[in-house]
This record gives structure tokens, sequence and C-alpha cells, in this order.
């Protein structure tokens, strides 16, 4: 089964920027769509991005032009990098990952795997 390890996370001031990772392992070939999500307090779970095997990434209108999603294939390493953070992205932020096909990251239901989720505090 696919296990998720996430890392990064913490808190720092508005403006600053955090990057999070996420390695992903027990899967065998490509075909492993990633994605990040985000919850707040009294909140659901919402997407932030998800990349596709060709690296063509999808973003929430929130986070557009502030976040990048990438991975590294070799790694099997999941990153966003989150520049001028708000205080409103403030949330457990969670890696997620499925197979086939690809379903953008809008809502949370189809993701099969999850990470136990890290903390971002702005």
């Amino acid at each position: 089964d696919v296990q998720l390890v996430e890392s990064g996370g913490g808190s720092v001031q508005a403006g600053e920027s955090l990057r999070l990772s996420c390695v992903a392992s027990g899967f065998t070939g490509s075909n492993l769509y990633m994605a990040r999500f985000r919850q707040a307090p009294g909140k659901e779970r919402e997407g932030v991005a998800a990349i596709d095997n060709a690296g063509s990434a999808t973003y929430t209108y929130a986070v557009q032009g502030r976040f990048t999603i990438s991975k590294d294939s070799a790694k099997n390493t999941l990153y966003l990098q989150m520049n001028n953070l708000k205080v409103e992205d403030t949330a457990m932020y969670y890696c997620a990952a499925r197979p086939r096909p690809w379903v953008g990251c809008s809502s949370a239901s189809p993701w099969r795997y999850w990470g136990p989720g890290t903390q971002g505090t702005v």
C-alpha cells in the first residue's frame, strides 16, 4: 500500500515562506498523482494544488501566484513551495495520492492515500 511521509511546515510571519515535502513509497510504476490539501479549524478540507505525471499543475484560486507544487519523480517526492504567506493560509496541510484517473483537487473524496498532515501557521 502507498505510504506518505510529510515534512516541513512550521510557524512563520505573514509574507514569509514555507516549503512542504512529501515522500511516497509502496507503489510501483509512475502513475501516481499527488496533491496537497489543507484544513483550517472549523472548515472543510480543501484542495490547494495537484500535479499530474507530466508535471502539469492546478491550483486553487486563493494560492495562485504564491504557491508552487512540484514533483521529483526520481525521489518520489512532492514539494509545495508557499511564498508570501497570509494569515488565512494557516491550516493543517495534507499530502494526498491516488492512481489514475486524474481528478484534480476540487474534492478530497476521490483521493485514496493520505499523509498524517503537517501544520502551517502564519
